[in-house]
């Protein structure tokens, strides 16, 4: 069960209901995760796969880590490696998890938190459990996403915005059968805490059994829906969706996403993340932990990291606050 919960959903401020004429988006495709290993070996579900990257746009990778329950002496993390041209968002919904950069940026974040780690023109960074979790063992479960930045804000100074789970917009669909975690972007005049580059949502949906959640999209944004656990369907055309498997929907203005009646004892609900986005369409070459515009830049991304002008490790930690600059939205 994700970590940020509330005991009534009808205390929380309400999404409307849709307005009339509202077109509700059509689903485009349905494709499940195949499941891999990250890092030093943590299970993961690579989300995105087999989606082409023009559907994806501005959106470019998202793992889903776990759900697993470690044994002591299990948990794993990732060495130290680098990035370059792209934002890397970490959501924990349940668990433990430390990381630090080159450029001084870093934190734990725990049950509910975000990481939002602007790479920039480069950056060395490392995720991995803490001490105590390594040794006790326990629950982890947890996104990440890649965002792409446009052209224009490729060579921006690295930041790390810190996102903690009350930092949160939490909202229930009209009925309050549906209970909505915003972490970035505006939903129906609601904010999220995320600071963006490039105008975006994130939203973290845990939908009742029986339930239906129609959600207002932006229109110039395309919308991806990724279930966590459960079932049900997505579209207006109600395509079935489970655990582990990525729908990708057509133009519109709203989001439709159904809990099927009937849930597996462990998972009580359908537990969703909804993606968009407006589309940068600006060319992708994309190797490794570099994404950039032309060929030429990812090898030179590489002898920038060879001849270390990414950074040093470890980082020279210094006092900062979560950064809240520039936004795209």
């Amino acid at each position: 069960m994700p970590a940020v919960t509330v005991e009534d959903t009808t205390t929380l401020p309400r999404v409307p209901l849709p307005a009339p004429r509202t077109v509700r988006r059509r689903t485009r495709s349905v494709t499940t995760a195949p499941s891999g290993f990250e890092g030093e070996g943590f299970p993961v579900r690579r989300a995105f796969a087999g989606v082409d990257l023009r559907d994806l746009d501005p959106f470019l990778h998202m793992d889903q880590m776990g759900e697993v329950e470690y044994a002591p002496g299990e948990p794993k993390g990732t060495s130290w490696h680098p990035h370059r041209g792209f934002e890397t968002v970490t959501y924990i919904i349940d668990g433990t998890f430390e990381h630090a950069d080159s450029h001084g940026g870093g934190g734990t974040i725990s049950n509910g938190d975000t990481q939002w780690m602007t790479a920039g023109g480069g950056v060395l960074h490392i995720e991995r459990p803490p001490e105590h979790l390594v040794a006790s063992g326990g629950l982890f479960h947890g996104l990440q996403l890649w965002v792409n930045l446009p052209r224009a804000q490729k060579w921006v100074e690295p930041r790390y915005q810190d996102l903690r789970a009350d930092a949160s917009v939490l909202l229930a669909s009209a009925d309050a059968g549906a209970f909505l975690r915003v972490i970035a972007g505006d939903v129906a005049g609601h904010r999220g805490p995320g600071s963006t580059y490039t105008p975006m949502a994130m939203v973290h949906a845990t939908v009742s059994p029986g339930a239906t959640l129609d959600l207002p999209w932006d229109p110039s944004f395309n919308a991806l829906v990724y279930v966590l656990s459960g079932a049900g369907s997505v579209g207006i055309d109600a395509a079935p969706v489970r655990t582990g498997q990525l729908a990708v929907l057509g133009p519109g203005d709203t989001v439709t996403v159904r809990g099927a009646v009937h849930q597996e004892s462990r998972t009580p609900a359908l537990d969703v993340v909804v993606l968009g986005g407006r589309p940068i369409r600006e060319p992708i070459a994309m190797y490794g932990p570099f994404v950039m515009n032309t060929r030429q830049e990812v090898v030179d991304a590489f002898d920038d990291f060879r001849a270390g002008r990414l950074g040093s490790v470890p980082a020279l930690r210094v006092p900062h606050d979560t950064v809240r600059g520039e936004t795209g939205q």
